[in-house]
């Protein structure tokens, strides 16, 4: 095989690895190690690392399981995701995690937490509910105080020193993992002929369960082995496909979407693992948490799960699209995802006054049939290929 070929066929063997036993090997390489899950969409993964503990993004079990078990917990008429979640418990596929982290994205997660705490007490179990504002004399000293106690706990139950040189060393690595990301974004941007959702997908993935470092470095030897393919672009339309940022819908859809016409050059995906804005500047004062709190509070960009008072959402969207020179946009969102659905409103309306062109579907984790996506997709394609509107 190729060398492409050979890093996309690890991602994929990672990818289809629900028991994580990627997670358990790493685990095995060092004393004290912890695995720590986290929840879409948030999760203080420079915390985490300092602590010696690797971040995990538990995103649901897609369409790899049949979901049994988990369908007993929860009524029918909310996402997926919760219940493939309890599946990968209940399987014991999650048992290499130490502990899970809920934050407070909607009510459905703020429910699952207490449902976990009480079905896997083994786990340290934490819900995080991020501040919605950045009033500084509340919400920094929360999240400091919040972000402070986890940090302590982790690094007692793994035996490390709480220190600030840990927190440094930490954020370093999130920095240069999100260099990486940055780059990939750029060379998807430029060449997406080269590199196609369903891989992209796959590395992004990957960033869910690695170290920092180690994905920092299979990254950008990915972007190098997919730039040399010399692939020649097609006549499709470039296109920001949005909220699908907690639920992830399945790799099929996502390959249904860009060979209906359309090359996908921009997502909210992996929101979590991804920059979500500047890395952490530690100032003069050498506080590295103060850094954390404060990349939170005043630098990240807007999103269905945050309060926008000031309308940021939408006009970042238009920019994103502007800069990514996309044709127009995706909305996908999974069925009965409360956050999403209810964002769209306000995003579309800022599209039309800057005449964006944009549709909109609907999907489940689960998902097996996507012949109506797919011709959902090229309708708009051609539209937009035709007349410059959906």
């Amino acid at each position: 095989m190729t060398t492409i070929d050979t890093i996309v066929h690890d991602l994929e063997a990672r990818f289809d690895d629900v028991a994580l036993g990627h997670v358990r090997t790493w685990k095995q390489a060092g004393p004290n190690r912890l695995a720590i899950g986290c929840l879409p969409v948030f999760a203080p993964r420079e915390v985490l690392w300092a602590a010696n503990a690797l971040p995990v993004f538990v995103r649901g079990a897609g369409d790899r399981i049949e979901t049994i078990r988990g369908d007993a917990y929860y009524q029918s008429y909310i996402c997926h995701l919760p219940r493939s979640m309890l599946e990968l418990g209940l399987l014991g596929h999650l048992d290499a995690l130490d502990g899970m982290i809920f934050p407070n994205t909607c009510d459905v997660i703020r429910n699952l937490s207490g449902v976990w705490q009480s079905t896997f007490p083994q786990h340290v179990v934490r819900f995080i509910d991020p501040p919605q504002t950045a009033e500084p004399a509340s919400a920094a000293a929360y999240l400091r105080h919040e972000l402070t106690t986890l940090f302590r706990d982790l690094c007692a139950r793994s035996g490390v020193a709480p220190t600030a040189a840990r927190l440094h060393a930490a954020i370093a690595d999130l920095a240069a993992a999100h260099a990486g990301a940055r780059d990939l974004a750029n060379a998807r941007r430029e060449q997406p002929w080269n590199l196609p959702i369903d891989e992209v997908y796959l590395l992004r993935r990957a960033a869910d369960s690695m170290p920092p470092p180690a994905w920092t470095e299979l990254a950008r030897a990915y972007i190098a082995a997919a730039s040399a393919r010399g692939r020649k672009p097609e006549d499709r339309i470039r296109v920001c496909l949005v909220g699908a940022f907690c639920e992830q819908p399945p790799r099929a859809l996502l390959r249904a979407a860009e060979r209906a016409g359309c090359y996908i050059v921009d997502d909210d995906l992996t929101v979590g693992v991804e920059p979500n804005g500047p890395d952490p500047t530690v100032g003069d004062d050498g506080d590295p948490m103060a850094a954390i709190v404060d990349a939170w509070l005043h630098a990240t960009r807007p999103s269905a799960v945050r309060y926008d008072q000031h309308g940021q959402a939408g006009r970042e969207l238009v920019e994103r699209v502007k800069v990514n020179r996309a044709d127009g946009v995706l909305f996908a969102a999974p069925s009965f995802c409360d956050p999403a659905l209810l964002d769209q409103p306000r995003l579309t309306r800022v599209l039309d006054q800057h005449a964006v062109p944009y549709t909109a579907f609907k999907y489940s984790e689960n998902t097996g049939q996507f012949q109506a996506i797919r011709e959902q997709a090229g309708t708009f394609a051609d539209s937009v290929k035709l007349w410059g509107t959906a």
